[in-house]
């Protein structure tokens, strides 16, 4: 099966195509990881997921979505992160982790929030009304990302990915729907992509061309004159010489929830795949291993990351080629189970 065939970009050679995707735990008090974090990520390591990616990781205090997201603007946050890293490779995996500003969706505490324009997220009055960045919050910015990505080479880790999706701060300059800005970061396409080349080659910098460079993406806004997979296409082509695989969602920039079935995202990442050249993740409630073999046979992506399933059954990857007599190796000290 196609699903546990090897995947292999730069240095990084995965044993199978199922990768854990990064989702918020809000459990880090001080922005560092806790023994949860050790058992969470190593269950599903030990489990048999292939890549096991870090949850969304502040480059600034300010970039938290919460005041209980993991950090990486302090070296001090290196080695926590590093004690995780290790018990992962140690059963078998690998493992990055996805860099974020929250923009206007900060929910933690700040004295201010920042955003491409002032516009809020809401008006629910969830969250604080944003400044609208300077020049030099940008550049600040992008520097965080590239330190916090050179952190992040420290403490061990296979990949970096680049949070461009959900609404967050990279998207926020994306969407035409959050970005109205009249200088040289807004007004048309151009300027809209410009914030996320800037950090992608930022982060480029700090990142080894040997390692791979990941971008998560939300393909479609789903409300009128936002985001259409065909713009995110276009946008994608204009990182690809820093960026090696696209992890493609949808959504996140209105309050507007997405339509979600079973494998909803799955087109926009065959889309992308197709329209780019680059490899892709296909992400959103697939749940059997039958919708992953299919959006891999079909070629409509690389790789498959499975969110919830992960959460309901870490032994999700082994239990399911034992169902179809394919030989994994099981931890030892849990062969007895079918013995």
């Amino acid at each position: 099966m196609k699903t546990y065939e090897p995947f292999r970009i730069k240095d990084l050679e995965l044993k199978n195509r199922i990768v854990m995707p990064p989702m918020c735990m809000y459990s880090a008090p001080g922005s560092v990881p806790t023994d949860f974090h050790y058992l969470h990520y190593g269950a599903r390591a030990l489990g048999g997921a292939g890549l096991i990616i870090v949850e969304a990781t502040g480059v600034v205090p300010e970039g938290r979505i919460s005041d209980n997201c993991l950090g990486l603007w302090s070296d001090t946050q290196i080695g926590p992160l590093s004690r995780i890293v290790d018990h992962v490779h140690s059963l078998g995996a690998k493992i990055g982790i996805q860099l974020n500003h929250a923009g206007r969706k900060c929910g933690a505490a700040a004295e201010k929030i920042f955003a491409p324009s002032a516009i809020n997220y809401s008006d629910d009055g969830k969250y604080q009304d944003p400044e609208e960045m300077t020049h030099d919050d940008i550049a600040f910015v992008t520097e965080a990302f590239a330190s916090a990505a050179g952190r992040a080479l420290k403490a061990g880790f296979d990949v970096v990915e680049i949070h461009g999706a959900h609404g967050y701060l990279i998207n926020q300059f994306l969407s035409p729907l959050s970005n109205q800005r009249h200088d040289g970061y807004g007004v048309n396409f151009e300027g809209r992509s410009r914030f996320l080349q800037e950090v992608a080659r930022a982060v480029r910098t700090a990142w080894p061309s040997e390692k791979p460079l990941f971008l998560r993406v939300s393909a479609e806004d789903y409300a009128e004159g936002g985001m259409t997979p065909s713009q995110m296409a276009r946008i994608i082509d204009r990182v690809t010489q820093d960026v090696d695989v696209v992890h493609v969602s949808s959504g996140g920039v209105t309050p507007v929830p997405p339509p979600v079935f079973p494998g909803y995202q799955i087109s926009f990442a065959e889309m992308i795949k197709a329209a780019c050249g680059v490899p892709t993740i296909a992400v959103g409630l697939i749940t059997t291993l039958e919708m992953v073999e299919e959006t891999l046979c079909n070629n409509r992506a690389d790789l498959v990351a499975l969110g919830r399933e992960l959460l309901r059954n870490p032994f999700f990857p082994l239990l399911e080629a034992r169902k179809r007599g394919i030989e994994l190796p099981w931890p030892e000290q849990y062969k007895r189970a079918f013995s």
